[in-house]
């Protein structure tokens, strides 16, 4: 799978400092600080943090962060194109809008492969079918925590630049937890919690229908307010239409509006 060249040049150790920094100003709790006090878990956020904070020019940012599962179950649904596209849609939907320039994006897989850090809309790959091979597992509570480490520490990197963010993150999945070892719904949970209380991040799921998980449920117990879930059914036009509402919220959260609404309001 081929990813984009990580030249990020900060020391090691400082994905960890940031999230230090933020439990610190109150941003993150003693129970999602110990969550994130792994030792490996630090180098796997750090490999998401992307553009320096030196080269951000915008007076604010908007951070749209998208976690499209990579399992086999999506190739075996042969759902392969659609999320390829949904993904792609809400790149272009982001650059069409007045505050393109404010925004930057992040995708990691499910399984944790970084397609690209945060980046400039400008510089953030298309999922094509060089780069996206959906043939593993879902360790969806793991990579959760994984993913939203990576927006904590961004956005806590830009707050000590002086620079205010805005946060949009959705996480995709065909299926309910299957190979994390790590943590579970209730590790992920303290972290959004935190991130809520807040109240400049947006947290979305979409759970594309199995035929058996209860996706409302799977995601109600990581703290997922039902009002951002979404649960197309196991379709490509279905899958597509979810990826065409999150793309319509990402847009109004970089215009500064939805952080009391959700999907459809």
């Amino acid at each position: 799978m081929s990813k984009q060249d990580d030249d990020d040049t900060r020391p090691k150790g400082t994905a960890h400092k940031l999230l230090d920094d933020a439990h610190k100003t109150g941003a993150l709790s003693a129970a999602s600080m110990h969550v994130l006090d792994v030792v490996d878990l630090g180098a796997q956020i750090q490999a998401g943090l992307g553009v320096s904070v030196d080269d951000v020019t915008a007076s604010e940012v908007v951070l749209v962060t998208m976690m499209p599962d990579d399992s086999n179950s999506i190739a075996w649904a042969r759902n392969t194109a659609a999320v390829r596209d949904g993904h792609n849609l809400v790149l272009e939907s982001l650059r069409a809008s007045r505050q393109a320039g404010e925004v930057f994006t992040h995708c990691r897989y499910l399984n944790g492969d970084v397609l690209y850090p945060y980046v400039p809309l400008d510089a953030a790959i298309a999922m094509d079918d060089t780069n996206y091979d959906p043939c593993h597992g879902t360790p969806l509570f793991d990579q959760t925590v994984v993913l939203l480490g990576t927006v904590i520490a961004k956005s806590a990197e830009l707050a000590q630049a002086g620079v205010p963010v805005r946060t949009i993150t959705l996480l995709i999945t065909d299926g309910g937890d299957y190979g994390s070892t790590r943590c579970g719904a209730k590790e992920v949970r303290a972290l959004v919690t935190d991130m809520l209380a807040q109240e400049n991040h947006v947290i979305a799921a979409m759970g594309i229908h199995d035929g058996t998980t209860d996706f409302c449920k799977v995601f109600r117990d990581m703290g997922i307010p039902d009002r951002w879930i979404l649960t197309p059914r196991n379709s490509p036009t279905e899958i597509r239409k979810a990826f065409q509402v999150f793309s319509q919220s990402a847009v109004a959260v970089s215009a500064g509006g939805v952080f009391v609404g959700g999907f459809g309001n």
